[in-house]
């Protein structure tokens, strides 16, 4: 007796090839509207924080469970994003909604992450060995897919708390690179202004 192997449907539709995509309410629009240009950065900004993952998996420094959750949550931030909150059935705007209450999350996880570190006085340059150096990478994606949302939520395209998410997210991933660097004992460089007709100087430390 032998069982059937489950058809795969194609990687690729050929429906995009003329430079526009569906949106989940079946709208069609073309690839450079503001919606795609949130869903992109959304997108780049998961695979990033995805670098950093297995990075905090490899030095174990307890960032791993909270970074997959992180990544779930941008999942869903871009399934709201593609589904206009004006122009969609009562279903689909269920099923796509993003709650606060993600938000209120991550400000524990800051909190929490804050109270282990000494307080900045200084810039922080993006440093700190490798688990911190993603991580503030992920910040400045993070920060870019932040400004390309604004105007996606300012149509009524998103849900606010999107865009909230998205900038208490940067503020996360700052914490969370400063902690790792911690738990690392890796230095951190520290921004020091140039004098004038000198070169900045760079100190560092151990966090």
């Amino acid at each position: 007796m032998t069982s059937e192997v489950p058809k795969k449907s194609r990687v690729y539709t050929r429906t995009g090839d003329r430079g526009e995509s569906s949106l989940y309410n079946g709208e069609r629009r073309i690839k450079t509207d503001c919606t795609f240009e949130a869903l992109g950065a959304v997108d780049e900004l998961n695979s990033s924080v995805g670098m950093a993952h297995y990075y905090c998996q490899k030095s174990g420094n307890g960032l791993e469970e909270k970074l997959i959750e992180i990544q779930c949550n941008l999942q869903d931030i871009g399934s709201n994003i593609a589904t206009p909150r004006h122009n969609a059935s009562e279903s689909r705007l269920k099923n796509t909604t993003f709650d606060d209450d993600h938000v209120m999350k991550l400000e524990k996880w800051i909190d929490e992450l804050d109270a282990q570190l000494l307080p900045l006085r200084s810039f922080i340059l993006p440093s700190g060995g490798e688990s911190s150096i993603f991580l503030h990478q992920s910040r400045s994606i993070c920060r870019r897919a932040e400004r390309t949302t604004i105007p996606v939520v300012d149509a009524e395209i998103a849900d606010e708390s999107v865009l909230k998410y998205l900038n208490r997210l940067s503020d996360f991933l700052f914490v969370a690179a400063r902690f790792a660097a911690k738990h690392d004992g890796m230095v951190e460089n520290v921004y020091r202004k140039a004098k004038s007709g000198r070169e900045a100087s760079i100190e560092t430390r151990v966090l």
